[in-house]
This record gives C-alpha cells, structure tokens and sequence, in this order.
C-alpha cells in the first residue's frame, strides 16, 4: 500500500534571509565601533649635537675614468696605465695627508674593469675611503 501516492518528498531547503541579516548587523556594528582617526601630522623630536664641525674637510683625490679607459689623477692625465703605475700616481696625489678620500668619476659606458682598477690601486697604496660621483636623471 502506497500512502503517499499526491505527494512529492520534501527536500531540505537553506533559508538565506537569516544568514544576510546576520552579516548586515556585523558590518553595522563594526562601522560604528570602529574609529577614523587621521594624523594630520607627525610630531618628531630630533636629536641635537653640541659637537662642532669638521673645521676642514678630507682631502679629496678626484679620479676620473673615460669611457676609453683612460685615467685623470687631479687633473693630470695620467692615459692608460697599469694599476702599478695608477698606485704610485695616487700615491704621488695623497702626498702627505692622512686617509684621503678617493672619489671615482666614472663614465657611464666606462668597463668595470677600469674602475675596478682605480679600486685596486686604492688598497695597494693604503686609501680605505673611496666614494662615488654619480649625477641625478634628467
């Protein structure tokens, strides 16, 4: 005997309206309980010196590279040379000052190699400071 002969099986059905009020009444709470603070500035104590400046600068060794591999020691072209005979010309620039600084006035198409050599020639003779000039883009 078959009872249930009209009727169709319920199936479970998953009700959204809840679920959506649920999450509205989260976002409702969290915009309200949440705080928009903007800091229209940032109030920064820097540290003061009372040391005094260095009254004269290192000297400088200006070593330029061209973009054929010839060297320029303080303004005198030195050609290409060997990093021996680059050392003895930055030795002969130091003269007698004390920890100069060596700054590197590569071109930009100059080989690695060249500068690598005004680096070399650098430690050989002693000079531990070496900078680089470079220029910002146009």
């Amino acid at each position: 005997m078959n009872f249930r002969r009209g009727r169709r099986e319920d199936y479970p059905e998953i009700n959204l309206i809840p679920f959506i009020d649920i999450l509205l009444v989260i976002v409702i709470f969290l915009a309200v309980t949440t705080t928009y603070a903007r800091f229209a500035e940032l109030k920064i104590n820097l540290p003061t010196s009372s040391a005094e400046q260095t009254p004269t600068p290192p000297k400088q060794i200006e070593v330029a590279v061209a973009e054929n591999g010839r060297y320029q020691v303080d303004d005198a072209a030195v050609g290409e040379i060997s990093v021996d005979e680059l050392a003895a010309a930055l030795k002969k620039a130091a003269g007698s000052q004390v920890d100069p600084v060596v700054v590197i006035n590569a071109d930009a198409r100059a080989t690695h190699q060249s500068v690598v050599n005004v680096m070399e020639a650098a430690r050989r003779v002693g000079l531990s400071r070496i900078t680089f000039v470079t220029q910002t883009a146009p």
